[in-house]
């Protein structure tokens, strides 16, 4: 039976950094930023490598459609994904960004067509421009889940663990601080793990292979974190005990596997000088 006192108090931060009137900038605003700019940073750096897939000028262009992709598929996706009753009946809130609602799931497809649309209209070849954003995805997960813990939202199930906490919001119980896993995991983990294929392998010479990794790695991680987390009060457990996001999670890692498999039944490509 899990403690009713917190092990570890829970470091309250303001979820507003600044806040001058009715304008307010929220860490979840500088979490984002923060990831597409250090991610573009990234894709920047592999620009600059022999037969990169991408110049620096059309990284710059690049980011623009992945911001969109990001915000539209996040927003979308958690409507059709997690509440679509609610927002059919009430339309209008769909555009209420502001109160919260972005599904990883649903940013990832943003992103992959974002992908797709802008190597078909910049005549690039897909799988090796997928392999340069999938590099730095784990950039922006893992700021993305430090800002979900600030928020002291999506955290997890009740726990007598050391590290336990009591979130506001979450009831007396401390809990798994289950976005601090999702950050390491999601983050930290999976972009040592895509780094080391990138520097150390010749997997760039085999499109499509960090996309599959990052891809299971993503949807393996996220499965295992569900375990820990709370799920999401309107929906609760599904299907004997399993949640949304590990339905949603299983087939990413389907798609993964599969392009991991493409990817070495191919010869690799040359390598440019």
């Amino acid at each position: 039976m899990p403690n009713a006192l917190p092990l570890i108090a829970f470091p309250a931060i303001d979820p507003v950094l600044i806040a001058i009137g009715p304008f307010a900038i929220r860490w979840y605003a500088i979490a984002y930023i923060a990831g597409l700019i250090l991610g573009w940073r990234f894709v920047l750096r592999l620009a600059r490598q022999p037969g990169a897939a991408m110049t620096a000028k059309q990284v710059d262009d690049f980011i623009v459609w992945a911001t969109i992709g990001v915000v539209i598929g996040g927003r979308l996706g958690y409507v059709l994904f997690y509440r679509p009753g609610f927002y059919f009946a009430n339309p209008e809130q769909i555009l209420y960004v502001w109160q919260g609602g972005m599904s990883f799931h649903g940013g990832l497809l943003g992103v992959i067509a974002a992908v797709f649309w802008f190597s078909r209209k910049r005549g690039l070849e897909l799988w090796q421009v997928s392999d340069a954003i999938a590099a730095a995805a784990p950039i922006g997960l893992f700021f993305g889940r430090i800002a979900n813990f600030i928020n002291a939202e999506l955290f997890g199930r009740a726990s007598d663990v050391p590290w336990a906490m009591v979130f506001p919001g979450g009831g007396p119980l401390p809990r798994h601080p289950s976005q601090l896993y999702e950050a390491a995991l999601e983050g930290v983990v999976l972009f040592i793990v895509i780094a080391t294929l990138l520097y150390a392998t010749q997997a760039r010479l085999r499109p499509g292979l960090l996309t599959g990794v990052f891809f299971s790695g993503y949807g393996i991680a996220r499965i295992i974190v569900e375990m820990f987390r709370e799920p999401d009060a309107h929906l609760g457990y599904l299907l004997g005990g399993v949640t949304m996001g590990q339905i949603l999670s299983l087939p990413v890692v389907g798609v993964g596997a599969y392009l991991i498999a493409r990817a070495m039944a191919q010869p690799p490509q040359p390598a440019e000088a």
